[in-house]
This record gives C-alpha cells, sequence and structure tokens, in this order.
C-alpha cells in the first residue's frame, strides 16, 4: 500500500469519528428520574381530626326549689354510688328585718289584731240581736223575714271574724322567723331564729364519679342552680368536630383509632351519632370552616384507659375505607390528561405514558384500578419537559 492511500484511509477514519462526536452530541442525555414499584397491600383512607372525650351519661345535680344549701364536702373525681347523699338542703332562711321594717311588721300585727277584736266584738252583738229578735219572734212581734236578716247579718259577722284572724295569722306569719308568735312586736325584739332542720337530701342518681362541684360554701340556692355534676367515666365517649366535606364521608359504625390521649395503647371507638347541623368555626389561623360534630363511643375495655378522664384531648382517626389487597402507587407518580389521569412508566430506560384509572386516594398513595401491574415502575414527579418515550435514567426509588 502506497504512502499516499494510508494517508487518505486515515483522513477518511479521522472524518467518520468527527462526525460520530457531532452526531451523539446532538443526541438528548437521559433524565434522572425518581422511580417507585406499583405494589399490591393493604390501604386505608382515613381523616384525622383532635377530639374530646366525655361521658355518655351526665347527670347535673340541680337545687329543685329555693332553699339554703349546706356545705358540699366532695371533690371532683371522688367515687359515688346509686343514691348516695349528696346535698342537703334546709328551708330558705328568713332576711333579718331594720328597724323601720320592723315597725311596720309590728303595725301590720297590731291592726290585724285589733281588725279581729273588732270583728269577734260584731259576731257577739249579732248573736245577741239574734236571740233578742228569735223572742220577739215567738212573741209575734217581728216578722219573719225579720228573723232570717238577723241569721244573715250573724252568718256575715262570722265570716268577717274568720277573715280577720286569717289576716291576724298571715301578719303574724310575716315575723315568726324573728319574734315568737305572741310576743310583743316591736322594733327593738330579739328572739333568736329557730335553727333550721334539713329537709330534703339531694342524692346520687347512679353510680360514677363527682366531675365538677359547682358550688361549695353553704348558702342560698335558687330553683334551677346547678351544684353537681356526676357521670360514670367507664362509660366515655368522643366528641370530634369534623370538616362537612369530610363529615358527609362518615356513617354510624364507622370504625375510629384514637391516638395521642396519654396512654401506650392505640384505643377503639365507633361512630354513633353525625349530627347534621354544621356550624361555622374559626380555625387557629382565622379562617372560617364549617364543621360538623362527630360521636363515637369508646369500645377497647375500661382497663386499658383507667387514667382518662371526661373533657381530655385525642386524636381521632376515622376510618373510611379500607382494601387489604389494593393496588397502590405515590399519588406524586399521577398527572392529569385529557381522559383523566396517567402516568409514565420506565421500559428499557424509557418513560412510557399509560391512561389509568385511579380509585381511593389516601395522602401520599393513591389506589390504581386498571392501567397498570403489579410489579410496573412509574416516575415519580416527573419532570415537566419529560414526553413519552424519552430516555430516563431512574434513580432513588420513593417510599410508597
Amino acid at each position: 500500500m502506497t504512502k499516499a492511500r494510508k494517508k487518505r484511509i486515515m483522513l477518511i477514519g479521522a472524518g467518520v469519528l468527527i462526525i460520530a462526536a457531532v452526531v451523539y452530541g446532538f443526541i438528548p442525555a437521559p433524565l434522572p428520574v425518581e422511580t417507585a414499584v406499583a405494589t399490591v397491600g393493604s390501604m386505608r383512607v382515613i381523616i384525622e381530626e383532635e377530639g374530646e372525650t366525655s361521658v355518655k351519661r351526665h347527670y347535673a345535680v340541680t337545687a329543685p326549689v329555693a332553699a339554703y344549701a349546706r356545705r358540699i364536702e366532695l371533690e371532683p373525681g371522688d367515687e359515688v354510688v346509686a343514691g348516695q347523699p349528696l346535698v342537703q338542703l334546709e328551708p330558705p332562711r328568713s332576711p333579718m328585718l331594720d328597724p323601720r321594717s320592723a315597725a311596720q311588721a309590728a303595725a301590720r300585727v297590731d291592726g290585724a289584731a285589733a281588725a279581729a277584736a273588732l270583728a269577734e266584738e260584731r259576731v257577739g252583738l249579732t248573736v245577741r240581736e239574734l236571740q233578742r229578735m228569735k223572742r220577739l219572734f215567738e212573741a209575734g212581734s217581728v216578722t219573719a223575714s225579720r228573723l232570717e236578716q238577723a241569721e244573715t247579718e250573724l252568718e256575715q259577722a262570722r265570716a268577717a271574724h274568720n277573715k280577720a284572724r286569717a289576716e291576724l295569722t298571715a301578719a303574724r306569719a310575716a315575723v315568726y322567723d324573728l319574734w315568737p308568735v305572741d310576743s310583743t312586736l316591736t322594733p327593738d325584739s330579739s328572739a333568736p331564729a329557730a335553727p333550721g332542720r334539713v329537709t330534703r337530701i339531694l342524692r346520687s342518681p347512679a353510680a360514677g364519679r363527682v366531675l365538677a362541684v359547682h358550688r361549695r360554701s353553704e348558702g342560698h340556692v335558687q330553683p334551677g342552680e346547678p351544684l353537681l355534676d356526676i357521670g360514670d367515666t367507664d362509660l366515655l365517649e368522643v366528641h370530634v368536630p369534623v370538616l362537612s366535606r369530610d363529615a358527609v364521608r362518615i356513617t354510624g359504625g364507622t370504625g375510629v383509632e384514637l391516638d395521642r390521649w396519654g396512654g401506650d395503647e392505640l384505643l377503639e371507638a365507633t361512630v354513633t351519632r353525625v349530627e347534621r347541623q354544621g356550624r361555622v368555626v374559626v380555625s387557629a389561623l382565622g379562617v372560617e370552616e364549617r364543621r360538623v360534630k362527630v360521636v363515637a363511643e369508646l369500645v377497647s375495655p375500661p382497663e386499658l384507659r383507667r387514667t382518662l378522664g371526661s373533657g381530655y384531648r385525642v386524636l381521632a382517626r376515622f376510618v373510611v375505607w379500607q382494601d387489604d389487597a389494593a393496588l397502590q402507587i405515590p399519588t406524586g407518580a399521577l398527572f392529569r390528561s385529557h381522559e383523566g389521569w396517567a402516568v409514565f412508566v420506565a421500559e428499557d430506560k424509557r418513560a412510557v405514558r399509560r391512561e389509568v384509572t385511579v380509585g381511593r386516594q389516601s395522602g401520599l398513595t393513591a389506589q390504581v384500578t386498571s392501567g397498570l401491574a403489579e410489579g410496573d415502575t412509574v416516575i415519580v414527579h416527573p419532570p415537566s419537559e419529560l414526553k413519552d418515550g424519552d430516555r430516563v435514567e431512574p434513580g432513588q426509588r420513593a417510599a410508597r
């Protein structure tokens, strides 16, 4: 081979290498992507909110009438049994009269006594008049109508006497607690009041514990005034304010998990009632939210929650859906398409676009009902420039 021929071959080879290098430089490099594997396993959809415990049967012990209550010695947390005496009530104590009121009361008693004496004297006069009319009637000096008139006047006098005696009794009763009835009523009389008697004992309506003592010292109480709260802390329920859009997915019988109540065990409860009246609540960020109260009854044995009481904070998780064999992928792998949802699947280091049907979503995990199979590798958070068929370089695998 001549020298010129060798030189020509070397030039041609160098040109081919340069052209190959230029072509390779224009080939796009593989995009590094994060991937995850579609798996089949247990999946749950939960609604998580903070709630507060409350006794299922709450009893408010109130004063049935106006009375004088003795001091309550019970303390919050004390155990009580059904029928146990709780509060002693006495008749209301009469207020002390000031000198002016005492003088007025004495004058009323004196006036009523004088009126009663006058009425009694009138009765005596009418009795004597009736006896005289009877003698005259027997002698034929008066008519029968005149005799009947005298009898009527006697009846009227007796009625007036009874009325005057009643008014005297009422006037004396007004100051009975301050002075004896038969004493001479004067403003400076100071007979001691009669000691009160226990006329009624309020008893515990059920066995449980004292939740609150609203009034401890003795004194006057009004009808309906709260005195004690009683409840059985072994029968607890949880009140949870839930967003109205979440409350529509909760029904009676929905399972609830209670966490962060202070104990090591995860407590279980069951929804018993979902109220149908929402209310506006302002959140800590100042946002108005429409919330609905959901009530759940604890079903965990009391032995696991002996230290749990009424008004304690808990974290409630409502399990609104559960599937033990759900095909699931990270929600970050999904993106919208004209048909609904789509994902990129990494196949032979290339991104392949697939349309999928999405079922339930729970936080960072989504259920796929069609379009994928177990073991498929999907691209999580695909870059905006990624297209169907692009080369990719799978990197870190995302946890479900």
